[in-house]
């Protein structure tokens, strides 16, 4: 039910089970669904026939002389109205699938970037922390050396400058942490305090170029496109009919109170298409038909572009996520090791230790940064494929 509450306090949540819990709870996946219900019932009455008249006349009220008629008049649709009725009916309900289809994508790919928001402002966290440690390590240090006489005091206040910008970081992070679990809760539909299990790193490995090319034409939004150019299609060809009239077919009875005797009633009659063919909608039906396949060509454009651009982002972001994981951050972290300990021998100057630090809390937060931007482009391309692990190898 939406708006259930959809985890207990502190509950652990894992990608699947914030996945199932927003397909459970989203309002907005619900309001697309209810689309499906709208479309089956356009297509029930598009199929329905017309509803037969009854009439009843009655000439000269004089009771003696009044004749009465009771008659029953079916029009009958001519020129295929009721098929092309129910063609775009049809072309509806598969709209109506599709576009739950690329709902419950959007909802995947918003439950995707939440998680990992929570699980990479998560790790800021802990490499502010980190780097809090090493900021009061320095601060220690040149405390020592100062009282020590062996440095200007000048040296500790640089330390303790550094201390406090790495505080302030620390506090940003843990905001941003709190930000990113209510815009969680939000997507999956809870209110309670939970927290998320996984590994901000585990990111998948992108998909190849050709395999998203191949891919395109069965995305739910390409599908949806040419299905606007279906109906609007389907549309043109029901207003063509219109041009030919229904033919009403009356049956009844008339009795003659005067000459006391009942006779039959058969009649037929139509609309003469003299001025009104219904060229108007006809040509308004035609150029949306026309408009509906320009969207089309502009939806693959721009699907084109956002695609491109999402693998260039993932594919840099991979490469720097592997070379801050193999080089970068193991030698800011050996550096600042070296340094603090060099500093504390009296090898080395304070401001190679501050140089040290700063190389490593600056290479940290370059690499969540590469993590969200890989997050990203993963997010956009489950926008418009939904399961990206899922699409078939290119032949």
């Amino acid at each position: 039910m939406v708006g259930r509450p959809a985890v207990a306090a502190s509950s652990e949540l894992s990608l699947a089970e914030a996945l199932r819990q927003a397909q459970d709870n989203s309002p907005a996946l619900s309001a697309a669904s209810r689309l499906v219900d709208i479309s089956l019932g356009e297509r029930q009455q598009a199929g329905l026939l017309p509803n037969p008249e009854l009439s009843w006349e009655v000439e000269d009220t004089r009771s003696n002389t009044r004749t009465t008629t009771t008659q029953i008049t079916q029009p009958i649709e001519l020129g295929g109205k009721r098929g092309a009725r129910i063609e775009l009916a049809e072309k509806g309900q598969s709209a109506a699938s599709v576009e739950l289809e690329r709902s419950q994508n959007g909802l995947r790919a918003d439950v995707i970037q939440a998680f990992y928001d929570n699980l990479q402002a998560k790790m800021r966290v802990e490499l502010a922390e980190q780097s809090l440690v090493l900021a009061e390590r320095g601060v220690q240090g040149a405390e020592g050396r100062v009282k020590a006489g062996k440095v200007s005091p000048v040296e500790l206040t640089r330390a303790q400058v550094q201390f406090s910008e790495v505080r302030l970081e620390l506090r940003r992070a843990q905001l941003d942490q709190a930000s990113a679990q209510s815009r969680l809760q939000a997507v999956i539909g809870g209110s309670a305090e939970i927290r998320v299990v996984g590994s901000a790193t585990s990111i998948p490995k992108p998909p190849t170029i050709n395999q998203l090319w191949s891919a395109l034409e069965t995305t739910a939004e390409m599908r949806l496109a040419r299905l606007s150019v279906d109906q609007q299609e389907a549309s043109f060809e029901l207003e063509k009919t219109q041009r030919i009239p229904d033919l009403n077919v009356s049956l009844g009875s008339q009795y003659s109170a005067e000459d006391r005797e009942r006779v039959n009633v058969v009649g037929l009659s139509m609309p003469i298409p003299l001025f009104n063919r219904n060229q108007g909608n006809i040509l308004s039906a035609a150029r949306r038909a026309d408009q509906a396949r320009d969207l089309r060509n502009a939806t693959e454009l721009r699907l084109r572009a956002d695609i491109a651009q999402a693998m260039d982002q993932w594919v840099v972001a991979n490469e720097e996520i592997n070379s801050f994981d193999q080089t970068i951050l193991p030698s800011a972290k050996s550096a600042v090791d070296s340094a603090t300990r060099g500093f504390e021998m009296g090898k080395f100057a304070f401001l190679d230790v501050l140089d040290a630090q700063r190389t490593l809390i600056g290479a940290r937060t370059q690499y969540v940064d590469a993590l969200a931007s890989a997050t990203a482009a993963w997010v956009q391309l489950e926008r418009v494929y939904g399961d990206v692990s899922a699409i078939p190898a290119a032949r």
